[in-house]
């Protein structure tokens, strides 16, 4: 059973292979942007060791996203625009295809419509 920073480490490393995506570091957390604008918060060095946060934007599943236990709103008013957090700990059974395609989908929405046209042109990298 992989712990939540492996299953952070995989994660990171799958939102870096999206077009134009790249990692930064606000506010000890972890994130991936494309161009200026974030697609994916990790907890990064401000979540506990033993936690993994992920926080996506779902235009499409927020709703049903927020149906299962380890998912809220998203703090600091981003769940009025439909961002959502997961917050699990080393023991759950972390649902990394899942989260993955929230990752997608978070991606789509924040992502130049150019950007998007590539990431389809090229699923294999993904897969």
């Amino acid at each position: 059973m992989a712990g939540a920073r492996d299953a952070e480490a995989a994660l990171i490393a799958f939102a870096a292979t999206f077009p134009g995506a790249w990692e930064d570091h606000p506010w000890d957390h972890t994130v991936m942007k494309v161009g200026r604008k974030i697609f994916v918060f990790f907890g990064g060095a401000a979540a506990a060791p033993d936690t993994l946060s992920v926080t996506v934007k779902l235009p499409i599943s927020y709703e049903m996203a927020l149906t299962l236990p380890y998912m809220r709103p998203a703090g600091h008013g981003l769940w009025k625009a439909g961002w959502a957090r997961l917050a699990q700990v080393t023991g759950d059974e972390f649902d990394l295809a899942t989260i993955r395609g929230w990752i997608d989908q978070s991606y789509r929405a924040v992502a130049p419509k150019k950007l998007v046209r590539q990431l389809d042109a090229t699923p294999e990298i993904r897969a």
